[in-house]
């Protein structure tokens, strides 16, 4: 991968990745569920003008440590350890899925750790009238069309890349699968919404207009519960990762909002 920096933290003194490419202010990105095997468009088009940090975390590919963690609260603080150690405290903070979640998380609980948020289709709350999907109950081959529009954007970013080793390819998206299952169990109902309250930072929530794991309805939900400046963008045609079926209408909405919010 081209001209991305690798280092790494600790988080419970174990190894978590970190890639950052570009210059500028920081922008910090916490990936959606199964973390990031490959650098995705979506990071390219933001590091033209932001220098572009993504740790890893714990159980992502690149990260160890997911099974020390047993709870949410365990999930939360090992979410700040990593933004800290990656350099990324008082900066601007995007989370996608459960990233976003955890972003929400360490933005209500240290205000200072976050300058402005960026959640696209957090998971953390539940609807009776809007059930999450469980997508642990999907085969493999069902759950590229269950996160992407496109399942085929979703699938080429879990392709083994010439010269890795396919076995241990495997095993880092098996270790992902469990992490991801770990941070949310039970299933989505983290109990967020009794903390977005607590957001005092500028917001801006992005949701895939075809999102089938979480309904744009919850869009709504989110902003009511956040107190603060909040702006939300639907993204037309793309699923729940919508970082991966539309990079370019989300490097737009989200650089536009960063460029807002400076200054104002």
């Amino acid at each position: 991968m081209k001209d991305i920096k690798e280092t790494q933290t600790e988080v419970n003194g174990l190894p978590c990745r970190i890639w950052e490419k570009g210059e500028g202010e920081p922008l910090g990105f916490l990936a959606g569920l199964g973390g990031l095997q490959k650098w995705p468009p979506l990071l390219d088009l933001l590091a033209k003008t932001r220098r572009v940090i993504v740790p890893s975390l714990p159980g992502y590919p690149g990260a160890l440590g997911h099974d020390l963690l047993d709870s949410q609260l365990d999930w939360v603080l090992a979410a700040q350890e990593l933004l800290q150690g990656a350099g990324l405290a008082g900066c601007d903070l995007m989370g996608v899925s459960v990233g976003g979640s955890l972003a929400a998380e360490v933005a209500a609980i240290w205000k200072s750790m976050v300058k402005r948020l960026v959640l696209l289709a957090p998971l953390g709350l539940y609807d009776e009238a809007a059930p999450v999907y469980d997508v642990f109950t999907l085969s493999p081959k069902d759950l590229p069309g269950m996160l992407c529009a496109d399942p085929e954007v979703y699938t080429a970013l879990g392709e083994v890349p010439e010269g890795a080793d396919a076995a241990e390819w495997r095993i880092e998206q098996i270790r992902a699968g469990e992490a991801a299952a770990r941070m949310l169990w039970p299933l989505s109902n983290t109990r967020l919404e009794k903390r977005l309250r607590r957001i005092v930072q500028p917001t801006l929530l992005l949701w895939g207009g075809e999102d089938k794991v979480l309904a744009p309805s919850y869009a709504g939900r989110f902003a009511e519960a956040i107190p603060a400046s909040t702006q939300v963008e639907i993204v037309p045609g793309a699923g729940h990762l919508a970082d991966l079926d539309a990079p370019h209408a989300v490097s737009e909405a989200v650089r536009g909002f960063l460029d807002e919010a400076s200054i104002a």
